[in-house]
């Protein structure tokens, strides 16, 4: 214990050490924040009262919601994104209309092609005469120095902020991440997760997700499945009024006050306005042909707009984060509002509960939940959609809820869908490139794939036809192949068996009872919880919830999911392996029992199985007949992966609480 104490007074001493070296006096602060304001322009492009801005009929959509709300009927309009190139339309076309204000908040902005697009937008709104504030976390944000310096000095029109910044910074070198790690585990652990823009304060988008281009089907060999809701009506001014809250926070650092950036100025002065050539300009040049094109807009977001009741806006707020003394443990505390709100309508479910989170990895409060529901005479059916160890970004997430599976299956009832990389009817577009693979899919199709399995290889086609819908080839995996590892989970995907764009599922989203949906950025996870701040969009309306519960389900039917089941197994050996098995579980270390309770089931077609069915219920009594046991990791190539997923299953059971 003293050891440990002394370790970490050390690491502290370290710290302060590092940051008081580079520390600026406030003399040196303020010269660098005189350099910053002197270099803003001052110019406006645009006399016009509408700033310039682009007609929208999606802006025109949401005025006219609001002219027909009132205070006793408030009326508000809603739409599903879950085409990706669509979520970044809409964005795109919202910047470009906006006549007086935006506020952006995420928590990844990265610098490749879709971040500097809507950067792009964001810098030539500001020239137009539009107030432009984006507010970004420390820890996923920008990927250099001098690209915040450069924004700070861009336009008086147009101010940057960093949420939590540790060591008094806006980026955090490796090593730098590993001394806040040591010194400032609690304020490091603690960030902004939140996701919204908001226009005018008409019409603002909420959901998943962030700025990259994995998150709208820009990326070269990963892509994330998410989920967005466009939104008008009066609840705007909520979302909006929760940007304020977070703007006005002391944790809110504007980015020429941080020692790096204000370093950065004062040796170099202020940069140019930030820009990097397009790495692929033709998918650039397509999505802004269809920026203006009001027959476009209105056929792809005014007329799917569904009329809805019953909206509400729920988030936390910075001062979730007040209790950064608190003791070790805290993400197993008291959840904060957006969690608390969360499991409150989980708790009223009666008949059945859609959860789709990409991580399941389950806080205490909600165990002890869906334990409490499961036990209920008639339980409500409880069906989750969430990532495979194949489509994953976060394999340790994987590992702690791969350690729980039984739990999952037994103890609360769950018919877990894991998602698969290479889903046959996900939603997704192929971009340029895609489309000229899909002229040559029939060739596609003819490549033969290594088997993942004995059930694989009576079908060998199978992978292949689904990448083949998708314009891609199946081909074996190089040790080059490889993807970095993500800025959003620190984590990285499996090797596969053979290569392609896959995807990974990274939606939030609920429906409780086919009557309220719930669309947002909490993961239903410890960290969502009592470290992140979260937010969400309750809509209490039968009809959209419907809608929102058949993309679910399109996630978890056969062609895009497998299905965990218990493991087959000899009558004689089931009771003692489930024993154990139980047992190991229970270890918080050393849950070294090899043979886990549930392993993954494919839906094979066949005379008595239908071509297109609903996702099979493990529990159903004849679940076997048409679902045939994959093994645990379809599709891995068992390696050095799989062996971090069992270490960390057997030890890391002590990291559930951030993960």
């Amino acid at each position: 214990m003293r050891r440990a104490g002394c370790g970490r007074w050390l690491a502290c001493a370290l710290a302060l050490l590092l940051a008081s070296c580079a520390t600026l006096s406030p003399a040196q602060r303020q010269k660098a924040a005189g350099i910053a304001e002197a270099a803003r322009s001052t110019q406006v492009d645009c006399t016009r009262a509408d700033a310039c801005a682009l007609p929208s009929p999606l802006l025109q959509m949401a005025r006219d919601t609001l002219a027909a709300s009132t205070p006793q009927t408030p009326r508000h309009r809603a739409l599903i994104l879950d085409d990706a190139p669509d979520a970044l339309l809409a964005r795109v076309h919202l910047i470009r209309s906006a006549q007086r204000s935006i506020e952006l908040q995420t928590y990844i902005f990265d610098e490749d092609d879709a971040a500097q697009l809507v950067l792009d937008e964001l810098q030539a709104a500001a020239f137009r005469g539009v107030k432009v504030r984006i507010l970004v976390d420390q820890l996923a944000a920008l990927r250099k120095v001098e690209t915040f310096a450069a924004l700070a000095a861009l336009h008086a029109n147009l101010e940057l902020r960093v949420y939590n910044p540790v060591l008094d910074r806006a980026r955090l070198s490796l090593p730098m991440y590993a001394v806040a790690a040591a010194c400032c585990w609690r304020q490091l652990n603690r960030r902004m997760h939140n996701k919204l823009l908001v226009v005018d304060g008409e019409v603002g988008i909420v959901g998943g997700r962030n700025y990259q281009d994995d998150y709208y089907d820009w990326g070269e060999d990963y892509n994330f499945r998410d989920r967005d809701l466009l939104l008008a009506g009066p609840v705007v001014r909520d979302m909006q009024a929760n940007f304020e809250a977070f703007w006005a926070s002391r944790r809110s650092v504007p980015a020429a006050q941080l020692g790096d950036v204000a370093r950065y100025l004062r040796q170099h002065g202020a940069p140019p306005p930030p820009h990097h050539p397009y790495r692929r300009p033709e998918r650039v040049r397509a999505l802004l042909a269809d920026v203006g094109d009001a027959e476009v807009l209105r056929a792809r977001f005014v007329q799917p707009a569904q009329a809805v009741q019953g909206v509400a806006f729920i988030a936390d707020l910075p001062r979730k984060h007040r209790g950064d003394a608190e003791p070790a443990g805290e993400g197993d505390g008291p959840p904060g509002l957006a969690g608390q709100e969360l499991l409150g309508l989980i708790a009223n479910a009666r008949h059945e509960v859609l959860l789709q989170t990409p991580y399941l990895v389950l806080s205490k409060p909600a165990q002890q939940l869906f334990r409490r529901l499961h036990a209920e005479p008639a339980p409500p059916r409880v069906q989750v959609s969430t990532n495979s160890l194949a489509a994953t970004d976060a394999f340790i997430a994987y590992a702690m809820s791969y350690k729980y599976k039984r739990r999952y299956l037994r103890d609360f009832g769950f018919q877990i869908h894991e998602f698969k990389p290479f889903p046959a009817s996900a939603p997704f577009e192929l971009g340029a490139t895609g489309a000229a693979l899909w002229e040559d899919a029939d060739a596609a199709a003819a490549v033969a794939a290594p088997a993942s399995s004995q059930l694989e290889a009576t079908r060998p086609n199978l992978r292949d036809r689904r990448l083949a819908k998708r314009g891609l080839r199946s081909e074996p995996v190089s040790e080059a192949g490889r993807r970095s590892p993500f800025a959003s989970s620190g984590g990285m995907p499996v090797r596969l068996k053979s290569a392609g764009l896959r995807m990974g599922l990274h939606a939030k989203s609920m429906v409780i009872d086919e009557r309220v949906a719930v669309v947002g950025t909490h993961n239903f996870d410890p960290r969502g919880d009592a470290l992140n701040t979260e937010s969400a969009v309750v809509i209490d309306d039968p009809a959209f919830a419907r809608r929102l519960a058949a993309s679910i389900r399109r996630d978890m039917a056969p062609e895009n999911a497998w299905t965990i089941g218990r493991r087959p197994s000899a009558a004689l050996l089931q009771g003692v392996s489930y024993t154990l098995a139980r047992w190991s579980e229970t270890m918080p270390i050393f849950d070294l029992w090899p043979r886990k309770y549930a392993t993954s089931y494919d839906y094979v077609e066949g005379p008595d199985c239908p071509s297109e069915p609903a996702p099979p219920s493990p529990f159903a009594a004849d679940f076997l007949r048409c679902n045939h046991p994959v093994g645990d990791f379809p599709e891995v190539d068992i390696g050095l992966k799989w062996l971090g997923v069992r270490v960390f299953t057997a030890f890391g059971s002590g990291l559930s609480p951030i993960l």
